[in-house]
């Protein structure tokens, strides 16, 4: 049995959140997301908690109701305080910097980087070698961090390359002769 699912999810004063058959939009003093739900599972809003069970006692039905129920937290706490990701840049000459819709990256390529911003994501650049990634989905700044992340993940010999702030590199021993 899920116990996530068993679990309402707390709306907060200031957001509303309205259910329509396979629907679920949640507004906030941050912005508004909206989701459909599975159809095996039931959203159901009590007052100022919402609940999801499962229509079954499916083994899947019953995983589908607990995330589901993640889900809809996310979006409470993205409407009402973000979500932010911080990203540094180790190496010589390893720079950025944000203009507008666009992130230029300098990361020891033969040419810059540019990095279209999605819709509802912004991105500040406090030094030239910290990014910070904020917005109300989670799932969307997880993966815009992702995304720059990949362009030069950290390498395990010197450490350089674009790494999350609290990420741990694992560094080897360069080889002997």
């Amino acid at each position: 049995m899920s116990r996530i699912a068993n679990a309402p999810v707390e709306i907060p004063a200031g957001v509303e959140v309205s259910l329509s058959g396979a629907e679920i939009s949640i507004k906030g003093a941050k912005g508004s997301l909206s989701r459909s739900v599975h159809p095996d599972v039931e959203v159901s809003q009590i007052g100022t908690t919402i609940k999801a069970t499962a229509r079954s006692n499916g083994k899947k039905t019953i995983a589908l109701a607990g995330t589901t129920r993640a889900l809809i937290n996310n979006m409470v706490t993205g409407v009402t305080q973000g979500f932010e990701k911080k990203l540094s840049l180790v190496g010589v000459g390893y720079r950025a910097k944000a203009q507008g819709s666009k992130l230029d990256l300098t990361l020891g390529f033969s040419h810059p980087v540019q990095y279209e911003v999605p819709e509802g994501i912004k991105i500040e650049t406090p030094s030239q070698t910290e990014i910070v990634i904020s917005g109300v989905d989670k799932q969307i700044v997880g993966q815009v961090a992702a995304d720059i992340r990949a362009y030069r993940p950290p390498e395990p010999y010197k450490g350089k390359g674009v790494r999350y702030t609290d990420e741990h590199v694992a560094r080897k021993e360069a080889k002997k002769k």
